[in-house]
């Protein structure tokens, strides 16, 4: 439903000793932009960001159990909250970290490196009744409704809470176990087999 535009020619490293990633996505941008970004330590949200730093060659020294907004934000606190810490990030968020930590008297620099844009699909292209649809992020869902009329028969999977909070109201859905694509793949099979066997 998206796709990426990379909107940063290079990243501003000064007075950072950490950096952090959300997504993937940001981990593969930073890496087009400049190299430079694996010589500083990460902090890495989520398990699939966590992979794509260690394949690109990075080191992750803090990867929080749970990755939600606030309790992210409260563990930076606990941890890092002597670190300088460069955020790099896509244009939009579904958590504001920056203001919350702001709140704690640290202070989060942040870099826009990436932005999404939504894919455009002829209507014929919905996805017929009955389907079980993944979202993996807030922005899938918005890209989505902008193109297509939720049906009441549709089951959503999410790859988590922050993500669950963007559904139309009353829509039936699921949250995967992790917070990775494979999980909710994982879990639109429980469903349909569920289905399949009533």
């Amino acid at each position: 439903m998206i796709r990426f535009e990379t909107v940063a020619k290079k990243i501003d490293f000064s007075g950072c000793d950490t950096l952090m990633f959300t997504s993937k996505q940001a981990v593969k941008t930073a890496d087009e932009i400049d190299p430079v970004w694996k010589h500083y330590p990460c902090i890495a949200i989520g398990g699939a960001t966590k992979k794509q730093i260690e394949t690109l060659g990075g080191e992750v020294v803090y990867y929080p159990k749970h990755f939600y907004g606030k309790v992210l934000a409260e563990d930076i606190e606990s941890f890092f909250s002597t670190r300088h810490i460069l955020y790099l990030r896509p244009k939009e968020v579904s958590f504001d970290a920056k203001a919350f930590l702001a709140q704690k008297d640290i202070i989060l620099h942040e870099q826009i490196i990436y932005e999404t844009h939504c894919m455009e699909y002829p209507k014929e292209k919905q996805p017929p009744e009955e389907s079980i649809i993944i979202f993996t992020s807030p922005s899938t869902i918005h890209c989505f409704l902008k193109q297509f009329a939720w049906l009441d028969s549709y089951i959503a999977v999410v790859i988590g809470e922050a993500t669950k909070a963007h559904l139309p109201e009353n829509a039936r859905c699921a949250v995967a176990k992790k917070p990775l694509i494979d999980a909710c793949i994982e879990k639109a099979q429980e469903i349909l087999l569920s289905s399949n066997t009533k």
